[in-house]
């Protein structure tokens, strides 16, 4: 980092101040506002689950996610890195958007987002369900043009339409696909398991450019065979990565709307996760954690987990880029 950037602003020090107590933003990290407005890396919730196809909540994702990341500490042994020493990284709140309009709501979101990466910021977003994949997505083009897409899911989310409806959370990447706005050489599902409407949904997956690990793909093959896979198929294109929680299988992320037996480990996902730190990651978003359906904060801590390791990546870039 070079002379002339500021010492960054880490969490509340935990060893003077409680975990428990205090506002909890994510990994008790500063709010934006009180680092002048401008962050190389803004956590931000999108508390919208308006676009869910069976059990809702994920619009309470956001703030469960933060507050399970209060046991988060500033050093990832893992990464050999301190995130928050190397770059500034702030929660940038909640787009708020409009719960009864899905069409607005895309809107709302797309537009806050170019307001936080026209800061310089990339960012580290918290869901709210799947539809706001494709909003962030549009906001990340513009700055990068068509990027590459890692999707950790249980579903492929490139159906066409549910009732009528071109956004919703079973449609994203159909739509970004269409839009032009995804490098269709390098796009991957990871995690995909469990039955679909019809082959056809394979069919149509694959002539869209998505090649598939599926979760017992990483079970007999291992993690790092699939990472180097992935690695490949990424080179060293701008790269966006989007989680759902439900790529967990549910004894590791029970709280979740659309649940599918046979998920990888929240170790499998950790790990492939660090694996990618040599790509260019330019912004990420983790969505559809549920935490009604939750049991012990299990899902919103392997969510945080997963938040931090993407977070420790961008961190690591950002310095590295400066140090050139």
């Amino acid at each position: 980092m070079s002379s002339a950037t500021p010492e960054p602003v880490g969490p509340v020090d935990s060893s003077r101040v409680p975990r428990f107590a205090g506002p909890a933003t994510f990994a008790r990290l500063p709010r934006l506002d009180e680092v002048g407005g401008a962050a190389d890396v803004a956590v931000v919730g999108v508390p919208f689950d308006s676009g869910v196809s069976y059990r809702p909540g994920a619009r309470f994702g956001g703030n469960a996610i933060r507050e399970a990341s209060r046991l988060l500490r500033p050093y990832n042994p893992a990464q050999d890195a301190s995130p928050f020493a190397l770059a500034q990284v702030a929660d940038a709140g909640d787009i708020a958007a409009n719960p009864f309009h899905i069409n607005e709501a895309v809107e709302t979101i797309e537009a806050a987002a170019d307001d936080l990466l026209a800061t310089g910021a990339r960012m580290m977003t918290l869901g709210g369900d799947h539809t706001i994949a494709l909003p962030l997505l549009r906001s990340v083009a513009k700055r990068h043009g068509p990027v590459a897409l890692l999707h950790f899911d249980a579903h492929l989310d490139t159906w066409d339409t549910y009732f009528g409806a071109e956004y919703t959370h079973g449609t994203p990447f159909r739509r970004a696909v269409e839009e032009g706005i995804l490098d269709t050489s390098a796009l991957s599902h990871v995690g995909t398991r469990g039955p679909l409407y019809g082959k056809k949904d394979l069919d149509d997956d694959a002539k869209m450019g998505f090649g598939i690990v599926t979760s017992a793909d990483v079970m007999r093959r291992g993690v790092d065979e699939v990472t180097d896979q992935l690695r490949q198929r990424i080179g060293d294109r701008p790269l966006y990565v989007s989680i759902d929680i439900d790529v967990l299988d549910p004894a590791h992320a029970p709280g979740t709307g659309t649940p599918e037996a046979g998920g990888l480990t929240s170790r499998e996902l950790l790990e492939i996760l660090r694996g990618l730190a040599d790509c260019h990651l330019v912004s990420a978003d983790l969505v559809e954690v549920a935490p009604a359906y939750d049991h012990a904060e299990i899902t919103s801590v392997a969510a945080s987990h997963t938040a931090y390791e993407l977070t420790t990546i961008m961190s690591r870039q950002i310095a590295a880029s400066r140090a050139e």
